[in-house]
């Protein structure tokens, strides 16, 4: 509730921005401004178009920020003179005209008021300079955050792709070498055909033959996985069972075998149906099935290899987000494990990664493609926090908090101390060695997350357990609702 009063240019006088005025300037503002007495209450709300300037007689107002879907009151003042709602009018349309948070007033105050369109000509017509020097300083300060932003996002993007290109190299150089000696093994069997087709195998022993090799690639299939002690124990075995039935070069063959689950025990039924063959068809018949299984081994090697490298393009089109929309609605973990793959070479073999991830999670509206940035900032720092320790644990948590969906990012590393945790969200401050990072990681992310996102990062820590947490609330905002409605 509010009510009009007379504005007298002389208690306009006693207020600190006015004080320095002429008389015909603070007229001026009386004609073109008025007093207004405001009750206890909202007077805007965040996001809002940005109308008016307050500037405060008397009374008591509270400044709010949303921040993880709450309002966190960052100023209470009585002070007279104290000043908010549009003072970036003067700015004009090259910004977002907007209130950049909430104003309440907690004890019934009065106000001068300036409609946002009149308090910029004010500006412009009585200050040219100061609009010309704040215009370079709000502008220019963007520009150069907008370029740093850029080279920063970059110089991941560099990273990630080496990264990328190693982690694809390895399972096409793995297909490629398994394609060479899958040609070799076709080339074995061809060469063991012709033995056959010159008669040195009866029907009887080809047909038992044929159904041992049948046997022999099912068994591939449900091979076990063996330790090292046990994988060792049975080509043990195996190499004496071959030397003791006189297959020559036994000792090479008994690594294949026992990658396909094959034991003494399905050797000694193989000697069993092939009892009445002669001894070199009873030994072709061995090598014969050595192709057969190195044949099956190599083609789980060219399949598994062809799949990772389908993977890894998967995991970098759902990092990227290419081909899809801006804002979306996402399922929070499957951007976690595309950084993940991502970065997969950076946190290396010495780092355990631990996913307690909570399912039941719901889809999350947001900017995916500027998420996974955040998630690369954040595992990234967790990554260097342990580069001292000898390995570590990433733990990366999600959870349902209130209307939020909460993502918790830790390590196990040097922690953060405690006279630097106000400030490791400030543009350009960072803990690393100079050339080792720029300091605008987790100013990026805090952005992301509170500006773009509406939502809460913060940090925990201490020496052996830090927790980057994120709070993203899970109703989007409703001009990203209605922008996603309209495409």
């Amino acid at each position: 509730m509010s009510a009009e009063t007379v504005c007298d240019p002389e208690e306009l006088r006693t207020l600190f921005l006015f004080e320095k005025l002429d008389d015909e300037q603070l007229a001026w503002l009386c004609r073109d401004g008025h007093v207004e007495v405001i009750e206890p209450g909202p007077v805007y709300h965040e996001g809002d178009p940005a109308t008016c300037f307050y500037v405060m007689i008397s009374g008591e107002i509270a400044l709010t920020k949303l921040s993880g879907g709450q309002e966190i009151e960052t100023v209470r003042s009585d002070h007279a003179g104290a000043y908010a709602g549009a003072w970036g009018a003067y700015l004009g349309d090259r910004v977002e005209q907007t209130y950049g948070g909430s104003m309440y007033v907690r004890k019934t105050a009065r106000f001068f008021v300036l409609d946002a369109g009149t308090f910029a000509r004010m500006m412009q017509e009585w200050f040219p300079m100061a609009v010309h020097l704040l215009e370079g300083v709000f502008l220019g300060n963007r520009n150069s955050r907008m370029i740093i932003d850029q080279r920063e996002r970059l110089l991941a993007l560099g990273s990630l792709s080496a990264g990328l290109t190693h982690e694809l190299n390895n399972p096409a150089a793995a297909a490629v070498r398994a394609t060479s000696l899958l040609r070799e093994r076709v080339a074995g069997m061809r060469h063991k055909l012709g033995m056959i087709a010159k008669g040195k195998f009866s029907p009887a022993t080809m047909e038992a033959l044929i159904t041992l090799q049948e046997q022999a690639a099912e068994q591939v299939a449900k091979a076990p996985i063996l330790t090292p002690m046990e994988e060792s124990d049975r080509e043990d075995a195996l190499g004496e069972w071959f030397e003791e039935h006189n297959i020559s070069g036994g000792w090479d063959l008994a690594p294949t075998f026992v990658q396909a689950g094959i034991d003494t025990d399905w050797l000694d039924r193989v000697e069993a149906t092939l009892a009445d063959t002669q001894d070199f068809v009873f030994e072709g018949s061995i090598r014969w099935l050595n192709y057969t299984i190195e044949t099956e081994l190599l083609m789980n090697e060219i399949g598994d290899s062809t799949t990772r490298i389908t993977s890894l393009v998967n995991a970098a089109k759902q990092y990227s987000q290419m081909d899809r929309a801006p804002f979306q609605v996402v399922d929070v973990h499957e951007l976690l494990d595309s950084t993940l793959v991502m970065l997969a070479r950076k946190i290396g073999d010495s780092i355990e990664v631990v996913k307690d991830y909570d399912r039941s999670l719901p889809p999350v509206p947001c900017y995916a493609a500027e998420l996974n940035q955040v998630w690369t900032n954040l595992i990234d720092n967790a990554v260097g926090a342990m580069a001292d320790t000898d390995g570590g644990t990433l733990t990366i948590r999600t959870y349902l908090e209130n209307d939020c969906a909460a993502i918790e990012i830790g390590d196990t590393g040097t922690g953060v101390p405690d006279e630097i945790k106000s400030r490791i969200f400030e543009s350009f401050f960072t803990t690393k060695a100079v050339g080792e990072g720029t300091g605008l990681g987790l100013d990026i992310s805090f952005r992301i997350v509170v500006n773009k996102h509406h939502g809460d990062i913060r940090v925990e820590s201490e020496p052996g357990n830090t927790r980057f947490i994120v709070r993203l609330p899970l109703t989007a905002p409703e001009r990203e609702r209605d922008d996603d409605e309209g495409n």
